[in-house]
């Protein structure tokens, strides 16, 4: 069964996002998410990552109709500054980069022989297709995966099995455990998924740096006549 049939999206404002997944849908899950955000965010005594107004950030920042490739997270940086709504992404004025991010740049220009991003910023990557999706939308500050029971992973799964249903050709990365075991919900027939250890410091050696996954995705999307990503 369509897991998006089992509720309605929550704060969506575009047309093509909405049109997506499906307006008419079930509401009760969705109340369920609703509830708990309201609940969240007006308590004054929590920190809660990103702001409201960014949580969809990357549905806002990457159009369906331009979604091109899908890199998953686990859940926002619970660091205060830092998240804005994109996995691994932070504000373009955050010094040094978190490790995870710091990583994946070193990987991009080992694989690619060029200099590294000057900021972490990964909205540039967003407005070219790449939907940098966590699966885990909110954070309490200082306590990764605090938010895994208010129903996002629901709601996230959701969205990368209806990618999968409705494109053709798309790149998934998963990069680390968690991202591996959505694996079951892409049709592996029509999208190329590529799967490395996660950028993390723990894992990173054990062969991220040498994945080149972003030379594999553009390779891939040139073989099916679509504009590459300017990493």
């Amino acid at each position: 069964m369509d897991r998006l049939n089992k509720f309605q999206v929550i704060d969506f404002d575009l047309k093509t996002w909405n049109d997506f997944l499906g307006k008419d849908a079930q509401e009760s899950h969705g109340r369920i998410i609703k509830g708990n955000l309201k609940a969240i965010f007006s308590n004054q005594t929590l920190n809660i990552f990103p702001s409201k107004n960014e949580v969809f950030n990357a549905f806002k920042l990457c159009s369906y109709d331009d979604v091109k490739v899908v890199i998953l997270g686990q859940d926002p940086y619970p660091t205060v500054g830092h998240a804005h709504g994109l996995s691994f992404s932070v504000r373009s004025h955050i010094k040094p980069f978190p490790k995870s991010l710091n990583n994946i740049f070193k990987a991009l220009s080992k694989d690619l022989n060029q200099a590294p991003p000057k900021n972490g910023d990964l909205t540039r990557w967003a407005k070219q297709g790449v939907l940098l999706l966590n699966c885990v939308l909110t954070v309490e500050e200082g306590k990764p995966n605090s938010h895994k029971n208010l129903g996002w992973e629901d709601f996230t799964d959701a969205v990368i099995q209806r990618l999968s249903n409705e494109k053709v050709g798309l790149v998934f990365l998963l990069w680390g455990a968690y991202a591996q075991k959505k694996r079951e919900l892409i049709d592996t027939s029509k999208h190329c998924v590529l799967e490395a250890p996660h950028p993390s410091p723990l894992s990173a050696y054990r062969g991220f740096y040498d994945c080149e996954h972003f030379s594999k995705t553009n390779n891939y999307l040139a073989k099916n006549q679509i504009t590459s990503i300017k990493w």
